[in-house]
């Protein structure tokens, strides 16, 4: 039975779900992590690394999610700073180089926007990621995983193919954050996320997402390692298509993808 918005949003802030952690091991084979960026420091809400998928060479870039408060503290309640995104970028340039196709997971509330991360430049790494992650030349596939908020989240968004999670969520804003700027009222949340329409069908309905890929009933949670072959099939299927793409109408495929996004007029 398909979940609604509220227990979509219950099941995404809880403390048991799967994280990346728990999806490396059974998706991938000899994952060997990146520190750093090269300019400031590592952030441990952003994971990244190269490992095998089947006999693939790939990159990984992910954001991390936690199982406890302890460690959900230790990584910043899975809000990156912005060496955490100049770490990303670094990593999928080299990706680039070697030619290994970038898998992004986003799994978080949006990024941090404390004094320290906005004086290293917060806006300017995202909005670098944006930038030049749509000029990769590698197949880019992103995956949802639970929470996808913000510009946090939309910096491993650019992708050629987006995934998500059956029950997963991916916005601009929170929808609690939604609530409180325009009703001034965060209580509100499930009447925002229903008006946002930022579920996995929704975006499959508008074209911004590419797959659904299917949970256990009840959430990912409940049986992690069918969650982990649905997704590694989707990447599988996926990446066999996009690396017989020429680079030029693979680039010119992905600039596309974001160029119709939304409604206007001028």
């Amino acid at each position: 039975m398909a979940l609604d918005i509220q227990e979509k949003l219950n099941l995404l802030k809880t403390l048991g779900r799967p994280t990346i952690h728990d999806y490396i091991p059974l998706i991938f084979k000899d994952f060997i992590e990146f520190h750093g960026d090269r300019y400031f420091s590592d952030d441990p809400a952003m994971l990244g690394g190269i490992c095998l998928l089947g006999d693939m060479p790939v990159t990984v870039i992910s954001q991390v999610r936690a199982k406890d408060m302890e460690s959900l503290q230790k990584i910043n309640f899975s809000m990156s700073h912005p060496e955490g995104y100049r770490k990303a970028l670094r990593l999928a340039k080299q990706a680039e180089k070697f030619g290994r196709p970038v898998i992004c997971f986003i799994d978080t509330p949006g990024a941090f926007c404390g004094v320290g991360a906005e004086e290293r430049g917060q806006g300017e790494a995202i909005a670098r990621n944006l930038l030049e992650f749509m000029t990769l030349k590698t197949p880019v596939i992103s995956i949802v995983l639970g929470e996808g908020g913000s510009g946090g989240a939309l910096a491993l968004g650019v992708c050629d193919e987006l995934g998500m999670l059956e029950n997963a969520l991916y916005s601009v804003i929170s929808p609690k954050g939604f609530a409180s700027i325009l009703w001034k009222d965060g209580s509100r949340e499930r009447e925002a996320a229903e008006l946002m329409k930022i579920t996995a069908e929704d975006l499959l309905r508008f074209g911004i997402c590419e797959k659904i890929i299917a949970e256990p009933e009840g959430g990912a949670a409940k049986d992690v390692n069918v969650t982990a072959a649905n997704i590694s099939a989707f990447l599988t299927e996926t990446i066999a298509k996009l690396k017989k793409e020429d680079v030029n109408n693979l680039l010119a495929k992905r600039y596309q993808k974001f160029r119709k996004i939304g409604v206007f007029t001028e």
